[in-house]
């Protein structure tokens, strides 16, 4: 194992730690030579990992006093947050907040983006969005559907829609969040909670009313959205299940 290995598979346990809330925001992280002893290593490579968990955005530096624990929550940026979340798997109910707060973001970047689209008039070839739909839709009818491939070419085509809007600054959001994502099998997987050959339906149906000259009606258009509302409801939840978030029991009650 190389030295860059050592550093970042340390560097990683340690952020775990800030994740898990087992280190607290505004303590001392541990000094070089406890991380030297702690995990076998020389001085050298410990001051190297907590330098790159300054880097990472999870300790600040002190001259003459150390390293202290940032609170990444609250102050740290897109990457900070896509490393932390990562991190989070261990600890189920920050991971299943976190989850929820990526969806909700998604959401609304994707339902905008849709609708956007639905209500404008724009000079695009609909035939680039065909093409990309029927390419989701052999990923979905697949024997053994790749739920990453199939995450990959639907934020594909939210990002044409939002390059056509001229939606540059959703579409570097929704490029984050799908990196975020991308990491986490677990999420990757809770997004297809519903089956895929639904989101190839939904992107049919979308398509349909982009080439009718009438468009969508009121109560369409409302149906959908409650539609796409209901579909993360499920995308949360399925996640919740999968990392295992077990509800409080009340006062005086006995789990069985």
């Amino acid at each position: 194992m190389g030295d860059r290995t050592v550093v970042a598979d340390v560097a990683d346990a340690l952020a775990r730690r800030v994740a898990s809330g087992q280190y607290a925001p505004g303590d001392l992280m541990p000094s070089v030579r406890q991380v030297a002893e702690e995990f076998h290593l020389n001085r050298a490579t410990a001051q190297l990992i907590l330098g790159r968990l300054e880097s990472y955005g999870f300790v600040d530096a002190h001259r003459g006093k150390g390293f202290t624990i940032r609170d990444v929550r609250a102050h740290g940026g897109v990457d900070s947050y896509r490393r932390l979340f990562r991190l989070s798997m261990d600890t189920p109910a920050i991971a299943a907040e976190m989850f929820a707060n990526i969806v909700e973001e998604e959401r609304g970047i994707v339902l905008e983006a849709l609708l956007s689209y639905t209500h404008g008039e724009h000079e695009h070839d609909p035939g680039e969005f065909k093409a990309a739909i029927d390419e989701l839709e052999t990923l979905a009818r697949s024997e053994q559907p790749d739920r990453r491939r199939l995450l990959i070419a639907e934020l594909g085509l939210v990002r044409r829609l939002l390059t056509v809007l001229g939606h540059g600054m959703q579409r570097a959001v929704l490029n984050s969040i799908g990196e975020m994502v991308l990491e986490v099998p677990e999420a990757v997987e809770s997004y297809y909670a519903v089956s895929p050959d639904l989101h190839v339906l939904i992107w049919r149906g979308l398509a349909a009313v982009w080439e009718s000259e009438s468009g969508p009606t009121e109560s369409q258009l409302a149906l959908f959205e409650d539609l796409f509302g209901m579909y993360h409801e499920k995308v949360i939840a399925h996640f919740d299940r999968t990392v295992v978030v077990e509800e409080p029991v009340a006062p005086g009650v006995v789990s069985a």
